[in-house]
């Protein structure tokens, strides 16, 4: 059993293709780019209005604010640390109604 073993991992490690050099500058360059051309467009909510309004709305009708936070949700965490609108959105309605953050 184990010159089995032996042979399909000797075997394995033939077959495996090798990581070449150029591949490795290939996608680090790679992500570099991709990295640079996220950070030129940060996330940001274009339409603050929209959310005041969400907001002034959602306590006149005296709605209550999503209980649970984002899965993504981290203690010390504010709504600027959300990268979704939806999230930002409740987030700012949940601080606004209970004076506080999940």
């Amino acid at each position: 059993m184990k010159k089995i073993t032996l042979a399909m991992l000797l075997a394995s490690n033939i077959l495996t293709p090798a990581v070449f050099a150029s591949d490795e500058e290939d996608m680090a360059a790679m992500q570099k780019k991709l990295n640079a051309e996220v950070m030129e467009k940060p996330f940001s909510v274009e339409e603050i209005g929209k959310i005041d309004a969400y907001v002034k709305d959602a306590m006149k009708k005296d709605l209550k604010p999503r209980e649970k936070a984002p899965a993504n949700w981290q203690a010390g965490y504010t709504c600027a640390n959300l990268y979704n609108y939806y999230d930002y959105r409740d987030c700012a309605y949940y601080h606004h109604y209970y004076g506080r953050y999940w």
